[in-house]
């Protein structure tokens, strides 16, 4: 016990220690200043990339660690159990269990841990095996502008990065056995997170990592992050949501990256990448094939190795950018 309260307040005092905020100018890139960019429910929000952030809001996010952790495992499937940071009760008294994977999954912008993807990939992860699945809430920043967003992912991330090595340090939990999987600003997201453990995570996933304001950021998903580092591409056109150039270890294209079959506006392009990763989870069919570069891919004409795109292996290894076709509906 005595070893467990040094352990407590070594954390407390590792996260007292403030990160300053970066102030690099925002880049739009490829990007045109104005952007209607969609919410989970596809109603459309008009975005000005050069809009001032609000730095009041982001003083506080600094200061105050918002993020919110709610656990599902096989015995609480529907009903979440609230985990909290340097509260070691919250853990020891929930279902989490050690020796179980622990899949992180973390929303994007507009969005909270109750809306997509988070039940389609927590059911699949359940539905396939017995793990912890911890979904991160950072609706108190994600629900701000666009620009205020962005400028706050790192610290978001940081904090997740944080809240596992707290996990680690009160349960043992490796995070060898840990696979982190966010979706639009919470890939890059979960990029921050790993680089915050220093790439120790077993595997991250960026499902269709955020595009607008972060082609040239430095604070965006890296091969680094994690063991293995992938990324789904599936909007990644000029005035697409997501990224189009491969920046992680193992980067798919699927159906060219661009647009996607039975697909006719960005949002249903962009959430195809979550939605395709879910039903990976569950029957891991969608093999990708080794392109030499981005023609390649455009053009449909890779003749490389094979990977199999997603899945829940945590030993996960390959490298490289992969395009691979899908049907329209699922399991595609």
């Amino acid at each position: 016990m005595k070893n467990f309260v040094v352990v407590l307040l070594a954390s407390a005092a590792y996260l007292a220690v403030a990160v300053p905020m970066q102030e690099e100018p925002l880049q739009r890139g490829e990007y045109p200043r104005y952007m209607d960019i969609p919410d989970d429910e596809g109603n459309l929000h008009k975005v000005d990339l050069e809009a001032e952030p609000d730095y009041d809001l982001l003083d506080k996010v600094n200061r105050n660690n918002a993020n919110q952790y709610f656990l599902f495992t096989r015995r609480n499937a529907r009903a979440s159990q609230t985990l909290v940071m340097n509260n070691a009760n919250s853990i020891t008294n929930s279902n989490f269990n050690a020796n179980n994977p622990t899949v992180v999954i973390v929303h994007g912008w507009l969005s909270t841990r109750n809306t997509e993807p988070n039940p389609t990939i927590r059911n699949a992860f359940l539905n396939k095996a017995d793990v912890n699945i911890i979904s991160v809430d950072w609706s108190y920043l994600s629900r701000s502008d666009y620009t205020t967003a962005v400028r706050g992912v790192p610290g978001v991330g940081r904090a997740v990065g944080q809240f596992l090595t707290f996990l680690n340090q009160a349960t043992g939990a490796a995070f060898s056995n840990m696979h982190l999987a966010g979706f639009s600003l919470g890939a890059h997201v979960v990029g921050n997170a790993g680089r915050e453990l220093g790439g120790r995570v077993a595997r991250i996933t960026g499902l269709d990592p955020a595009g607008p304001l972060w082609n040239t950021n430095s604070n965006r998903l890296r091969p680094g992050d994690g063991v293995y580092v992938e990324a789904i591409h599936t909007d990644g056109s000029t005035s697409g949501l997501g990224i189009g150039s491969a920046i992680a270890r193992t980067d798919f294209f699927p159906n060219g990256g661009n647009s996607q079959p039975g697909c006719s506006t960005s949002l249903c392009n962009h959430n195809r990448a979550w939605e395709l990763f879910a039903a990976t989870v569950t029957y891991n069919h969608l093999v990708g094939t080794q392109c030499n570069n981005m023609a390649q891919v455009t053009a449909n004409t890779c003749r490389g190795g094979r990977l199999n795109m997603g899945n829940d292996n945590l030993r996960k290894t390959g490298s490289g950018i992969y395009r691979l076709n899908t049907a329209r509906r699922y399991p595609y």
